[in-house]
């Protein structure tokens, strides 16, 4: 065989493999996507399920969720699974906003407590219709968090020094560069109090409950399921079973309602991606996207 006729059927050759490659590829993206999304029709009467079972970092998807469950007249009610030890600041008054509209407008929202709906979990479950816990959920941890490192040290023994120009006295705190000053620890509180009275407003709102009373308890500490039934700030023990029931029940739903539940969208490369990369974007959330101030149960 000639050298041209070697190069030809190379040619050829890699032109097939790339054409079979590709066709795998559309192939597993088709069925990534398949049924990845169950879909809402107009007809029945349903309980829809939202979940939020991570740390607060965005608003985005549950209240995109919220709101189309809220304007599908074929949902009567929402039970909005909480798995959360809170996170940011604003992304859970966010949600807790859009909780609050849904119930709001008519459509009773019932919050299933897991394991943990603790601090920003807790706050965006105010917003409810009805709360609904586990005896053993850990929940509450009312109050406001803020951290950061101090490296001057660690830059002073390996012989980094660090220049940082700015236009007023407070322009760089919270600076890992230099130990708070004392106006800067007069700023924090004052930030903080702020933040924190916050969240005491709503609860003393949405619980009905005195202030002094809320405020015994909201000092970080985290409580029991059974002890936040106890002192008022859930409605009710039981299970997810139980909270779609009673959903329904609010919804004005006889006999068992039909649950219908989003499912996320995963492509072939996404899975895939995710495998691959998982850890790296788990360190990226925790540096770049993690709020400064958090409403957030620490973690040992």
């Amino acid at each position: 065989m000639s050298n041209t006729a070697k190069w030809v059927l190379g040619i050829v050759v890699g032109f097939l493999a790339l054409g079979t490659i590709m066709i795998f590829l559309v192939i597993m993206t088709i069925i990534g996507d398949r049924g990845d999304d169950e879909s809402i029709s107009t007809s029945g009467e349903k309980v829809a399920v939202v979940d939020l079972k991570e740390p607060i970092v965005s608003s985005e998807e549950t209240v995109r969720q919220f709101k189309k469950y809220r304007e599908n007249k074929s949902v009567k009610a929402i039970v909005f699974r909480v798995e959360s030890p809170g996170g940011g600041v604003a992304a859970s008054q966010e949600i807790y906003e859009e909780v609050k509209k849904t119930r709001d407008a008519g459509k009773p929202v019932v919050v299933s407590m897991g394991s943990v709906a603790a601090s920003g979990g807790y706050y965006v479950s105010c917003g409810a219709s009805r709360i609904v816990a586990n005896p053993g959920t850990l929940t509450g941890s009312i109050g406001v968090i803020f951290q950061y490192l101090h490296a001057e040290q660690l830059l002073e023994k390996i012989g980094v020094d660090a220049a940082t120009y700015k236009t007023g006295r407070l322009k760089d705190v919270g600076s890992p560069f230099r130990k708070p000053s004392d106006e800067d620890k007069r700023f924090f509180d004052q930030l903080l109090a702020d933040v924190y009275d916050q969240f005491v407003n709503v609860v003393v709102e949405e619980r009905n409950l005195d202030r002094s009373m809320v405020l015994k308890y909201a000092d970080g500490r985290v409580f029991t399921g059974r002890q936040a039934v106890e002192w008022g700030f859930v409605d009710t023990l039981g299970t997810y079973e139980d909270a779609v029931a009673i959903a329904a029940k609010l919804g004005g739903i006889e006999g068992k309602p039909k649950v219908v539940k989003e499912r996320k969208r995963t492509s072939f490369w996404e899975q895939f991606w995710t495998g691959a990369t998982g850890d790296l974007k788990g360190l990226r959330d925790e540096l770049f996207r993690r709020s400064v101030v958090e409403y957030r149960m620490t973690v040992p």
